[in-house]
């Protein structure tokens, strides 16, 4: 059950999995994204240029912008096929071979997810409450491993950055995702997309393939500004929540499924789970300017 990484043994590495350049619709250099993110104070970022024929099919190489505190896992946002609504695939892959193979206009969506996988790809559902994915979207798709629940890029493009609505139904449904929060930065002045959200992966060190096994492992959480420090779950009797300051920790499952603690400055809780029923619980701690974290999903049996 426990697949929480607080008591797992390394450090926490902050990074972005979204994010674009020149190579594709962004309008930084490789080089200044990989700058802008490392002066910021990240640890690692995914360059997931627009994997499309128009760009010529980048899998942007950005290995000579890794640093002793600062790396990068090879990543790219590939393409293909209609959702439900008619919009083309968006599907997050990082951690790709520089050699994975362009895709074609014949191929389906779930192929070229299983394809991502195959190759070693820790691979998300991109957006999708931005483009209205539908259930049978999202298990048409076939094995992924995460949906991306919050993109900063949404908030200004559409207001549909939070997807947790349809992460939650899935999860409801018993299928077993983590989840991510990505800013997709674009360096579009309308767009306030720059350091939106991002994930704390616990790794023994600063490798892409040490980052890519916790990624692929669920070692990690997600935030747009708090952190957290611990969580640790009793079912069927309490949780015991440590983080920043915050104003809100909840716990929520399926359906309405909910128990919390409120406060001012709350820097650890301990809830009451007696009457929790849900096969699944994820954590959300939110502070008083509205900013969140969440834990992935966590499963009760």
């Amino acid at each position: 059950m426990n697949n929480l990484p607080f008591d797992k043994s390394g450090r926490f590495w902050r990074g972005n999995l979204h994010c674009h350049s020149t190579n594709s619709d962004g309008l930084k250099t490789p080089e200044e994204v990989c700058q802008l993110y490392r002066e910021a104070g990240y640890h690692f970022i995914s360059l997931t240029d627009h994997f499309l024929a128009q760009y010529n099919f980048p899998l942007t190489d950005t290995r000579v912008f890794r640093q002793d505190d600062f790396t990068t896992l090879l990543g790219a946002e590939l393409h293909t096929d209609k959702t439900e609504f008619g919009s083309v695939w968006h599907i997050l892959a990082n951690g790709l071979p520089l050699d994975f193979a362009p895709t074609s206009p014949e191929e389906s969506a779930s192929h070229l997810a299983a394809r991502a996988l195959d190759a070693g790809a820790y691979v998300s559902v991109a957006h999708p409450h931005w483009y209205a994915l539908t259930e049978r979207d999202i298990e048409s798709l076939g094995k992924v491993d995460a949906i991306e629940i919050f993109n900063g890029v949404a908030v200004d493009a559409n207001d549909r950055a939070d997807s947790w609505h349809i992460a939650d139904v899935m999860l409801g449904r018993g299928h077993r995702y983590t989840t991510c929060a990505t800013d997709d930065y674009h360096g579009q002045v309308f767009r306030n997309d720059f350091a939106r959200g991002w994930v704390w992966v616990k790794s023994e060190s600063l490798t892409p393939e040490s980052l890519l096994s916790g990624l692929k492992s669920g070692h990690y959480y997600s935030s747009t500004g708090p952190q957290i420090h611990d969580i640790q779950i009793e079912p069927g009797k309490r949780a015991m929540i440590r983080c920043s300051p915050v104003d809100r920790i909840l716990i929520t499952g399926k359906g309405a499924t909910a128990a919390h603690a409120y406060g001012h400055g709350l820097l650890e809780a301990e809830i009451d789970l007696s009457r929790f029923k849900s096969p699944y619980c994820r954590v959300t701690v939110r502070d008083a300017y509205g900013e969140r974290a969440w834990s992935n999903p966590i499963w009760l049996d």
